[in-house]
C-alpha cells in the first residue's frame, strides 16, 4: 500500500478537458473546449484516424483462453516515446490497437448483453437545441435518456469501439458532447461515444456513494448493459474496446463500474473521480484487469465532500493490488480544467481517446503497449504507473467546484 505525503509536489494545472469537472450546479467553463487542440473537419479525413473496419471483433463475443498478446509491460515511469506507443504491433494515433486483430490465444471478451425489450432506433449526433438526449430507453421500469455519437461519415463495414462518457455533478449528455468535443473527436479517432444523462433520483446524480443502495447501483449497471445491447445491435461494435470515462461524479461511478461490469470493460479513464475516502463506496475487484488512466487535480482537488486526491489514490492502490496497468496523470489545479497539448488536427482531448483505443482487451492481465512509455500526445506530467507522475509547471485558472 503507498503513503500519499511524497508522491504529490507542487503540480501545475492539467487544463486538458474542457469536459470541466465541475462539480456545483454552477458550470463556469463555457467555451473551455475550444481553447486548446485543433478540431477535425466533420468528413473524418484528417491523417492519422485509424479505421477501426480492420479490428476483428464485433458484437459477438470469444472465448477465453491463456492469452498471448504481444504487447509488452514494465514498471517504467518514462513519459514520452513515439507514436507507436512503444508496443511491437503499433499503437498511438496512428495506428490504435483497437484497429488490430487479437493475437492467436489470446483471451477476448465475452458475449455483449441482451436488450430484455425492443431497442429504440437510435439517433446519432446531439440536436443543440435540445437540453435532454434524445434517445429513450426503458430500463429498469424507467424511461432513461442517452446520447449515441458516431462518426459523420460512418462507413456500413465499420466495426468501431465504444466509450461510454459519464457527466459531471453540475452538467449534462450536452454540456459533455460540446465541451469533449465528441462529434469531432468520433470523426477523426473514428469511436462510437455512448453519453448517459443522469436520472435525477441520487444526490450526486450517479450512485456512488455509501448512502446508495446496492440495488440503486445495480440499476445503473444495468442500465450500461442496455445502452451498449442496444447500440450494438444496430452499429458494428467492437466488443474487445468498450471502455468508460467519466468527469467528477460521472468519473466516481466509472470506478463502481469497473466492479460492476469490469467482464466488458477493456479500459476505464476516470477523471478527478476514485473510490473510497469516507464518502464513496471502497474499490470493488474487476472480472477483468483492465488498464486503467487515473486523472485528478492533485491534494486540492476537493469538491463538495469529496476528497479526489485521496479517492484517486484509492483507486490505484486497489488496481495494483489486483494487477492493473496505470497511466497516472496529476496536475496542482484542484478541481478544474486540464492542457492537452495534442498534435495537429485532433481535437482537446485526443490523449484520452487514443488511451481508450490503443487498450483492447485481449491484452494480456496487467499489460499495456506503454509499457515501455507514454506515446507522443502525452503530457510530461503523466507517466506510467502509480506515483510516477512529475508535476506541471504553469499557473492555474482555479478550482471550478
Amino acid at each position: 500500500m503507498r503513503t500519499s505525503a511524497p508522491r504529490l509536489g507542487s503540480f501545475a494545472p492539467l487544463v486538458a478537458l474542457s469536459l470541466v469537472v465541475a462539480c456545483s450546479g454552477d458550470d463556469t467553463g463555457d467555451d473551455a473546449g475550444s481553447t486548446a487542440g485543433a478540431s477535425s473537419s466533420s468528413d473524418g479525413s484528417s491523417s492519422g484516424a485509424g479505421s477501426s473496419s480492420s479490428g476483428g471483433g464485433s458484437t459477438s463475443g470469444g472465448s477465453e483462453s491463456d492469452g498471448s498478446s504481444s504487447s509488452s509491460s514494465s514498471a517504467s515511469s518514462s513519459s514520452g516515446g513515439d507514436t507507436t506507443g512503444g508496443g511491437p504491433m503499433g499503437g498511438g494515433f496512428l495506428s490504435p490497437y483497437c484497429s488490430m486483430s487479437p493475437p492467436a490465444g489470446a483471451q477476448v471478451a465475452p458475449a455483449l448483453p441482451k436488450y430484455g425489450g425492443s431497442c429504440p432506433t437510435i439517433e446519432t449526433g446531439y440536436d443543440l437545441m435540445s437540453d435532454t438526449a434524445v434517445n429513450v430507453i426503458s430500463s429498469s421500469g424507467a424511461d432513461r435518456n442517452f446520447a449515441v455519437i458516431a462518426p459523420d461519415d460512418l462507413q456500413a463495414d465499420e466495426v468501431l469501439p465504444v466509450i461510454f462518457m459519464w457527466h459531471w455533478l453540475g452538467g449534462s449528455a450536452k454540456d459533455f458532447y460540446e465541451r469533449s468535443e465528441v462529434q469531432d473527436a468520433a470523426n477523426v479517432q473514428r469511436f462510437i461515444a455512448v453519453i448517459p444523462e443522469a436520472k435525477g433520483d441520487v444526490l450526486f446524480k450517479w450512485p456512488f456513494t455509501i448512502l446508495d443502495t446496492d440495488a440503486r447501483l445495480e440499476e445503473e449497471f444495468v442500465f450500461f448493459d442496455d445502452m451498449l445491447a442496444c447500440v450494438a445491435e444496430q452499429f458494428n461494435v467492437e466488443a474487445n474496446c468498450v471502455s468508460s470515462t467519466g468527469v467528477s461524479a460521472g468519473a466516481l461511478f466509472t470506478g463502481q463500474l469497473a466492479g460492476g461490469r469490469g467482464q466488458h470493460l477493456a479500459a476505464i479513464m476516470p477523471l478527478s473521480g476514485g473510490v473510497g475516502g469516507g464518502t464513496v463506496k471502497p474499490w470493488k475487484s474487476s472480472a477483468h484487469k483492465m488498464p486503467a488512466l487515473v486523472l485528478w487535480g492533485g491534494r486540492d482537488d476537493f469538491c463538495v465532500a469529496v476528497d479526489f486526491n485521496k479517492a484517486s489514490m484509492e483507486l490505484e492502490d486497489g488496481l495494483i493490488a489486483d494487477g492493473h496497468f496505470i497511466t497516472e496523470c496529476i496536475h496542482n489545479c484542484g478541481h478544474s480544467t486540464p492542457p492537452f497539448d495534442v498534435p495537429m488536427g485532433y481535437t482537446t482531448f485526443a490523449p484520452l481517446w487514443m488511451f481508450a483505443l490503443d487498450h483492447p482487451y485481449w491484452l494480456d492481465d496487467g499489460e499495456s503497449p506503454y509499457g515501455g512509455g507514454l506515446p507522443d500526445g502525452y503530457p510530461e506530467w503523466c507517466a506510467v504507473g502509480a506515483g510516477n507522475a512529475t508535476e506541471r509547471v504553469g499557473e492555474c485558472a482555479g478550482s471550478e467546484c
